[in-house]
């Protein structure tokens, strides 16, 4: 179960070491992502088997710059390439993750 979280809880908590526990595998992974660490947004993002999962690996390898994966990933989420910039998406998929 996941721990109800607002913008403003998240962004305080990003002053912290480790995302809540009790957050969502994807707000986590989203965390990790806003605090720079690409590798442990992704291992969490690479476990969730869900179009969610999907999405946020899709979006970290946009951000890689590996866009044929990126493009697999997405197709996988059901979604197409954005046409908005990755912060926007990273300021998408936050809030999305928030909202869940």
């Amino acid at each position: 179960m996941s721990l109800p979280v607002d913008l403003e809880f998240f962004n305080l908590s990003l002053n912290e070491n480790e995302p809540n526990p009790d957050w969502s595998a994807g707000l986590k992974s989203m965390w990790w992502d806003v605090k720079g660490n690409w590798e442990a947004s992704h291992d969490i993002a690479q476990d969730m088997t869900s179009l969610d999962g999907s999405w946020i690996h899709a979006y970290l390898h946009r951000k890689e710059g590996d866009r044929f994966n990126a493009d697999y990933w997405y197709r996988k989420a059901n979604r197409s390439f954005p046409k908005v910039s990755l912060e926007d998406e990273q300021k998408g998929l936050v809030a999305y993750f928030i909202g869940k």
